[in-house]
């Protein structure tokens, strides 16, 4: 009796191993909890959406990584996204407008990657920009302007990722589902899924206001916070805490919130005197009303991720608020000479202010207090190689 307890108790045993063989296979990355990304948000911080068919792998955000800083995407070699996108300047690159491989300049500022996974749109104007995925196409692959010049040169990329050993592996282990691994489509999955990583949040400012560590902030910047979220200063208007943008998304929102305005960079919008390159959100509309208007940027590390506006025609934080407080840039000479204050098309927060030497200076301490050093130095971000 004790014999045939035993014999069905290990056939019960066997039967159950069976069966997780097939639920939970070893080889299956896409059931493997170990290789599942954790995203270690503070405690205030909503989850960004992520689409379904892109999920979160550590095996795929390392690829991503590793693609991220690969100059053989480029098509002499020489460049990668790490180039127009570096950590040390916020994931700028430092420049007014940064040029492609030949050499041609681009439209816009290089803008920063920092947050990435909380916007919803991914251009300075262009309102369909709304999947990263395909947005990271452009760059790869668009020929005018020609940025990283690999629109002919698919298959080169294929070739390369195949014959490389620990991209095709990471490739395996990043898509157990997909029958064809090394793909463009993949790789640009990879690629999204590595810079929805660049999570910033662990400024002086966040310790201060979320993590009550009073002492993180100068009396300065102190002084600086309470003119920002002020009238007649309406910077919060703009950039909305705790993203320091009216462009944000994630969890918790059933939409998305987006937003363009003319700040009164230039006044030539009323005259149909724009170039493409300031024309902003009214090359995609041909509404007369939206000249000049462009996507809000995060002041998240805005330290580090100057010149400043679309066209990266302000040198410092000190200029920045001087237009503002002036209500429109006046630009003397040149052809976009023009007085930007009388811009009956700019935003009705763009009314101008008093602005003493203190308040200047406490204004500029509170938005470096924004700067978040672990971020750019988080080593799970720079080059693996």
């Amino acid at each position: 009796m004790v014999k045939i307890k035993c014999r069905g108790f290990r056939l019960i045993c066997c039967l159950l191993a069976f069966l997780i063989t097939i639920v939970l296979p070893t080889n299956s990355y896409s059931t493997d909890l170990n290789n599942i990304y954790n995203w270690n948000l503070p405690y205030w911080a909503p989850y960004p959406k992520i689409p379904s068919e892109n999920k979160m792998l550590k095996s795929k955000v390392y690829l991503g990584r590793k693609l991220f800083y690969e100059k053989k995407l480029s098509g002499t070699g020489t460049m990668s996204c790490g180039s127009c996108h570096k950590p040390e300047k916020g994931f700028g690159d430092g420049s007014d407008i940064s040029s492609g491989i030949s050499g041609q300049r681009l439209l816009h500022n290089t803008p920063t990657l920092g947050n990435i996974a909380y916007i919803p749109i991914f251009t300075w104007s262009n309102p369909r920009s709304t999947n990263l995925e395909e947005h990271i196409l452009l760059p790869l692959f668009k020929e005018e302007p020609v940025e990283m010049g690999m629109a002919k040169k698919k298959q080169k990329i294929i070739k390369f990722l195949v014959r490389d050993g620990e991209y095709k592996d990471l490739f395996n282990q990043s898509f157990p589902d997909s029958k064809d691994k090394v793909t463009i489509k993949n790789m640009v999955k990879a690629l999204a899924a590595f810079v929805r990583t660049l999570i910033s949040f662990n400024s002086p400012y966040d310790n201060f206001r979320f993590n009550k560590k009073y002492d993180a902030l100068s009396e300065g910047a102190k002084r600086g916070e309470k003119l920002f979220f002020s009238e007649p200063f309406n910077c919060f208007q703009c950039h909305q805490a705790p993203f320091f943008t009216d462009n944000y998304t994630h969890q918790s929102l059933p939409f998305n919130e987006i937003a363009y305005h003319n700040t009164g960079l230039y006044n030539s919008g009323s005259n149909k005197k724009y170039e493409v390159r300031h024309a902003g959100l009214y090359q995609y509309t041909g509404r007369p009303k939206d000249f000049g208007k462009f996507r809000t940027p995060t002041l998240r590390n805005i330290e580090l991720t100057g010149p400043y506006m679309h066209d990266g025609s302000v040198e410092t934080l000190g200029e920045v608020l001087d237009i503002y407080a002036r209500g429109g840039r006046l630009v003397k000479e040149g052809p976009h000479s023009s007085d930007g204050a009388n811009n009956i098309l700019k935003s009705k927060y763009v009314r101008g202010f008093n602005l003493s030497k203190r308040d200047k200076q406490d204004l500029i301490e509170f938005l470096k207090s924004l700067t978040d050093y672990t971020f750019i130095k988080n080593t799970q971000f720079s080059d693996p190689s």
